[in-house]
């Protein structure tokens, strides 16, 4: 088995794990259309992983493993590179809603905990009907949701008869968020529309000249890669005013703004954690990691948003396999410990100091009816003088009251589909 393992990773171009007992492999995409997006977040993650190893010995003083595999973002790969590595592995981060859709599955089969953190199936989050499978801290559904709550804020609580477009990817990451707005539009009043941008999304002219015509009043934008700032550079250009462009978390780089230059002041994006380099796990990192010529990239990506969620994907899966060895009294966990684990998780402002990630993301608690999380998200906003990302609200909650409702149909619909029989009685 070792043997075919070598093989197959050699054969997908996967950098072979070391010997380690906790297997925490990695789904990259440093190549093709959406690399700018995925080479942060595979630095931040790995790099917080070798963290571990360099400065506390690994997790519980076993030795973490991080054998990485390239999959270019598409889902036939992703599923080839899960297939050669999930001897062994404790948890996966597909970081690609198509991927994480083709996985649930198979990962349920092997017992092996999917973490969709922020992405994927949202319906995940009801943990009675997918025992293996979390999107915690939050979820595109609560996403779409504070992103109106911000718009109600912003008119005094009421958006009645105001266009709101959804410009999205066109494919299963960006249509997500669409019953939750349909929802929406009916309890708020306001006129919804959507206007879908074909991969890779680098020509855009007619969907711009589409809202020219149409006035939408706010655009949210589920986009990813280079569709991203192709996005905001036509925003500028039509002189859209960008306080009332808000992107999803995925759409809220510096790779997305920098290129547009002053166009992109005022732009706004959702994040569920926080933005910048001052915290003290970074300096760890610099000592341990990058100083030592250990970086998974070259080391220059570190505070960026995506570096930060890659360090946050890594820190949660950290703790869940910490919180795992202590439920079995076992250092040496397997694939479902892990999840038991995952869903004993409890994240609070004590534990994120501890770890020198102060105020970096919301407090909030696994169970195993909930695999979401409280939902929360703030608003940021793009500092083209500074040329840096501000929150500028705090942490909201989302509207409870429509995204669980479409929860519970969405999730009744699949375990009924599945013959899946609800859990946690």
């Amino acid at each position: 088995m070792k043997k075919l393992l070598a093989t197959a990773m050699l054969t997908l171009g996967l950098a072979a794990p070391a010997a380690a007992d906790l297997v925490f492999p990695s789904l990259d995409y440093r190549t093709g259309p959406f690399a700018a997006g995925g080479i942060p977040f595979a630095d931040g993650y790995s790099d917080y992983l070798t963290l571990l190893n360099e400065r506390d010995g690994g997790i519980g003083g076993v030795k973490i493993s991080n054998p990485t595999c390239e999959t270019a973002y598409n889902t036939e790969k992703g599923v080839e590179c899960y297939e050669a590595t999930k001897e062994g592995a404790l948890i996966y981060q597909p970081l690609s809603t198509g991927i994480t859709y083709q996985l649930i599955p198979k990962a349920s089969v092997d017992q092996i905990p999917i973490h969709s953190m922020g992405y994927g199936r949202t319906s995940a989050a009801n943990g009675k009907v997918f025992e293996w499978v979390f999107n915690y801290p939050t979820n595109y559904w609560n996403g779409a949701s504070i992103a109106v709550k911000h718009i109600l804020d912003v008119n005094g609580g009421d958006i009645n008869g105001k266009k709101i477009t959804l410009l999205h990817f066109n494919g299963a990451y960006g249509k997500e968020p669409i019953p939750t707005l349909e929802a929406l539009s009916a309890k708020h009043g306001f006129e919804f529309s959507t206007i879908p941008i074909d991969f890779p999304g680098q020509e855009q002219k007619s969907q711009w000249l589409q809202i020219r015509r149409e006035k939408p009043d706010y655009i949210l934008f589920w986009g990813w890669g280079v569709m991203n700032q192709v996005a905001v550079q036509e925003a500028a250009n039509i002189r859209y005013p960008m306080d009332q462009f808000i992107g999803i978390w995925w759409s809220g780089s510096e790779n997305d703004v920098l290129p547009a230059g002053d166009g992109a002041n005022g732009y706004k994006s959702l994040q569920f954690h926080n933005v910048g380099s001052d915290f003290p796990i970074f300096d760890d990192i610099k000592t341990h990691v990058i100083d030592k010529g250990l970086a998974a990239g070259a080391g220059d990506q570190v505070g960026t948003v995506l570096y930060n969620r890659g360090v946050y994907a890594a820190m949660l899966a950290a703790e869940a396999a910490k919180t795992a060895q202590g439920i079995h009294g076992e250092v040496n966990i397997t694939g479902a410990m892990m999840r038991d684990g995952m869903e004993a998780l409890e994240i609070t402002e004590a534990r994120m100091a501890e770890l020198g990630l102060p105020n970096f993301g919301p407090t909030f608690k696994v169970t195993c009816e909930n695999h979401g999380g409280r939902g929360p998200a703030a608003i940021a906003q793009w500092d083209a003088g500074g040329k840096e990302w501000k929150l500028v609200t705090d942490y909201m909650d989302p509207d409870e009251e429509v995204v669980n409702a479409l929860i519970m149909e969405d999730s009744a619909a699949y375990a009924a589909e599945n013959n899946i029989e609800e859990r946690c009685n």
